[in-house]
């Protein structure tokens, strides 16, 4: 999939699959790959607990220690961001709102980048969030960590064709 420029040329079909997503949509993303971040950890949390106090006999605390529980975390996000990245080009809240990570040359996106990428969206919110500014800045829309990574998120799915195959099912 090739990454076109941001702004849709005149009198061109109402197709958004393939241009730079904007910071809003981005945003609605992250929100919903950090809600479920949050949600998975604290089940998963809470099952490990249960298990250990079973295998122990004891009752177990994981988030009584700090650091072991904030180092979890960052792992467990790590994780959830790094894994279907490689395999789909997306994270769950891209896949909800219709986005995908690509090559800033518009090709998929090797394991390699998607560990730069996700190691360096910290980077990013870093100094009030000036790394993220650069999405609005921008005409391809790559913030920071995209820019390191040598990724682009572009959309993924043609509004107007689904639209269209929707009906004809009716």
């Amino acid at each position: 999939m090739k990454a076109t420029p941001a702004r849709l040329a005149l009198g061109s079909p109402a197709r958004l699959e393939g241009h730079y997503a904007g910071m809003v949509t981005r945003f609605a993303a992250f929100v919903v790959d950090i809600a479920l971040i949050s949600v998975l950890f604290s089940i998963g949390g809470s099952v490990a607990e249960y298990i250990l106090s079973l295998l122990l006999g004891d009752r177990v605390q994981l988030a009584d220690s700090v650091l072991s529980s904030r180092l979890a975390l960052a792992v467990w996000a790590f994780v959830y961001f790094a894994v279907p990245m490689s395999a789909s080009g997306r994270t769950c809240g891209m896949g909800l709102v219709g986005l995908r990570v690509v090559r800033a040359d518009g090709g998929d996106l090797g394991p390699g980048h998607v560990v730069i990428r996700v190691l360096a969206l910290p980077l990013s919110f870093l100094l009030l969030g000036l790394g993220l500014a650069l999405i609005v800045l921008r005409r391809d829309r790559r913030a920071l960590h995209d820019l390191i990574a040598g990724s682009a998120v572009v959309y993924a799915w043609d509004a107007r064709a689904a639209r269209l195959r929707f009906l004809a099912r009716q």
